[in-house]
C-alpha cells in the first residue's frame, strides 16, 4: 500500500507527504519533483519510507518512465496527490510563451497524465487529491493562464469524482486562496506591479490540514478558512464581469 505526490520537494506537496507520514500506515510514499536533493532532505524528517522519483513531469519521457516502473512494482496506490503546478503573474503580452504553455503542461497535462496512468492500480477506498486553487472559480486578469488552467482542473476533478464512484475512489479538488510557499518566487516577472495585492496569506500545513479531514470526509472541493469561503461564494453569486473590476481595483489597475 502507498501514497504517491507529485511537487513533493516544496510547499503543499512537502506538507502533504509529512501529513501522510503522521497519519496513514503507508508501506512507502513514493515522492516526484524534478529537485533530488530536496526530495533526499525530506526522507529525514519522515518515518515512512520514500521513494525518490526526480522528473520532469512536463517532458514525456518522465512520463513513460512513470509509467515503467508502475507496471514493474504493480502497487497498491492508496493516495495520489497532485501538487506539481506553477503560476505566473502578468500582462498576457509580456510573460513569455513558453511559461504560458509551461503552465498548461505541468498544471493540466502532466496531472491528467499522473491520474490516468494511476488509475489501474488503485482500487475501492483510495482518494486522488488534485490541488487546484481559489483563482480556479473566476476569471483572474494578470493571472490568467494560471487562473485558466486551475479552471481545468476543477472541472475534471469534479467529473473524475462521478466517473470513479462505481470504483469507490474519491477525487478532491484542494482550492487555497493565497499561501505562503515558493509560488510567489516563481510567479514573479519584472513586471512586478501586475499583482501587489494578496488579502490574507496562509500556511501551507494550515491548507493541507483542513484538505486531509476533507478528503476523509469525502468531500468534492476543499476551502479553507472563512474568508476563502466567503469569496468562493461570492464569485458564485456575483457576475464575472464585477468579480474582474473588484479583483482590477484591488490590483490598481
Amino acid at each position: 500500500m502507498i501514497g504517491i505526490v507529485t511537487g513533493a520537494s516544496s510547499g503543499m506537496g512537502r506538507e502533504f507527504v509529512l501529513k501522510l507520514d503522521k497519519n496513514e500506515k503507508l508501506d512507502e510514499i513514493w515522492v516526484l519533483a524534478r529537485r533530488a536533493d530536496r526530495l533526499e532532505e525530506l526522507k529525514k524528517e519522515v518515518s515512512t519510507p520514500l521513494r525518490v522519483i526526480s522528473c520532469d513531469l512536463t517532458k514525456q519521457e518522465s512520463i513513460d518512465s512513470y509509467v515503467a516502473l508502475l507496471e514493474k512494482e504493480k502497487p497498491q496506490i492508496k493516495i495520489l496527490v497532485n501538487c506539481s503546478g506553477f503560476g505566473k503573474f502578468g500582462h498576457t503580452d509580456v510573460v513569455p510563451l513558453e511559461e504560458s504553455l509551461g503552465m498548461i503542461d505541468l498544471n493540466c497535462k502532466a496531472l491528467v497524465s499522473v491520474t490516468q496512468v494511476s488509475l489501474p492500480f488503485m482500487a475501492k477506498n483510495s482518494h486522488i487529491v488534485q490541488l487546484c486553487s481559489l483563482s480556479s472559480f473566476q476569471p483572474v486578469p494578470y493571472l490568467n493562464v494560471y487562473a485558466a488552467t486551475k479552471a481545468f482542473v476543477l472541472s475534471y476533478s469534479r467529473g473524475l469524482n462521478a466517473e470513479l464512484k462505481s470504483r469507490g475512489i474519491h477525487v478532491m479538488a484542494v482550492c487555497p486562496g493565497w499561501v505562503k510557499t515558493e509560488f510567489f518566487a516563481r510567479a514573479e516577472t519584472e513586471q512586478t506591479d501586475a499583482v501587489t495585492y494578496f488579502n490574507k496569506i496562509y500556511s501551507a500545513k494550515a491548507v493541507i490540514d483542513t484538505a486531509y479531514k476533507d478528503m476523509l470526509k469525502k468531500k468534492q472541493v476543499s476551502v479553507h478558512g472563512l474568508q476563502i469561503k466567503g469569496q468562493v461564494l461570492l464569485v458564485k453569486l456575483l457576475p464575472h464581469s464585477l468579480v474582474m473590476k473588484i479583483w482590477l481595483k484591488q490590483q490598481k489597475h
